[in-house]
């Protein structure tokens, strides 16, 4: 079974105005909910893709009850934490002449709601994956990734990591299965700035040192790169098409991953499937389709090649 974490999951509010003028009412068109974070959007993915996972985190109030609801409507199982006394955030998305966000904060989460979020490890088998995903909220416990991590390789589970900074350099000591940074992260993660492939590579190669078994790194409209788990660096270009939404594209690709390790079993085929999941959900509203990620697949698994291409530079 996979399992998805997301430790401070939102609803996600969008409305849709025809134009916003600044202290004044505004009315907007058209308004619709969705259930977000980084862990859902993979559990959300990997359904479409036809693999089963089973959501987890943190949820609380009124607004945890419907991010459950909506959650389970997508026809995937969930096990989320309960907190008391506070609310699952809502995240405000306004589409306009401009976009304008404004995310909520999220529960604070005690010892004692980590501790009960722990323990739904405990049940886990050795052939079990974990995806643990995106930030994390105000909490008593200084890093939620960390505990987990030692939590899951105590008991032989494999787990995957898509979260920046120290909770990115933590976790790799515990030998992740994968860590799915973009490049954005890795200049952070390193502090200078990258200009080419062969320094994405390299610093995913630090990555590789450090503990992290696969490293895929996102590049947006240039595709991705990975270092497996034998040392060999592969790249992907990028499919040509309309971007129409990127939220949770990158999501997208660890499931695409994911499941083309499941699938194929070959790093080839998982490096092209991320690329076709990440590429057909940035095409369209929401996450794409099964249907949609073999159209590109089909086309995108042409596009891996090992070693650095001059053709993918930056």
């Amino acid at each position: 079974m996979i399992y998805t974490v997301t430790l401070n999951p939102s609803i996600d509010y969008v409305m849709e105005c025809e134009k916003i003028e600044e202290g004044k009412l505004n009315r907007s068109k058209n308004e619709k909910i969705f259930a977000g974070g980084k862990g859902i959007n993979v559990s959300v993915m990997l359904n479409n893709l036809g693999l089963k996972s089973m959501a987890t985190g943190f949820a609380a109030g009124f607004t945890g009850r419907e991010l459950v609801n909506i959650v389970e409507s997508q026809n995937i199982r969930q096990s989320f934490v309960f907190v008391e006394n506070s609310f699952t955030r809502i995240n405000v998305k306004i589409k306009g002449e401009i976009e304008t966000e404004i995310n909520g904060e999220g529960p604070f989460v005690s010892k004692e709601d980590f501790n009960r979020l722990l323990e739904c490890f405990d049940g886990l088998k050795s052939d079990d994956l974990v995806i643990m995903s995106g930030s994390v909220p105000k909490s008593e416990v200084e890093n939620m990734y960390d505990a987990m991590a030692e939590r899951l390789c105590v008991k032989g589970i494999r787990f995957i990591a898509d979260t920046t900074g120290e909770n990115l350099k933590s976790v790799l000591k515990y030998r992740p299965l994968m860590v799915k940074p973009n490049k954005a992260e890795l200049e952070e993660l390193f502090n200078y700035e990258i200009n080419s492939i062969e320094e994405i590579i390299s610093c995913a190669g630090k990555l590789k040192v450090l503990g992290a078994e696969n490293v895929l790194v996102s590049m947006g409209e240039k595709g991705a790169a990975l270092i497996t788990s034998d040392g060999e660096a592969l790249l992907c270009g990028a499919p040509k098409g309309k971007k129409v939404n990127t939220v949770g594209s990158g999501d997208a690709m660890v499931a695409g991953w994911t499941a083309g390790i499941i699938n194929y079993g070959k790093n080839t085929e998982a490096l092209a499937l991320s690329v076709a999941c990440g590429s057909a959900s940035a095409f369209c509203e929401g996450l794409a389709s099964k249907e949609q990620v073999m159209t590109l697949y089909n086309d995108v698994k042409n596009m891996v090649v090992k070693g650095v291409d001059e053709k993918c530079g930056l």
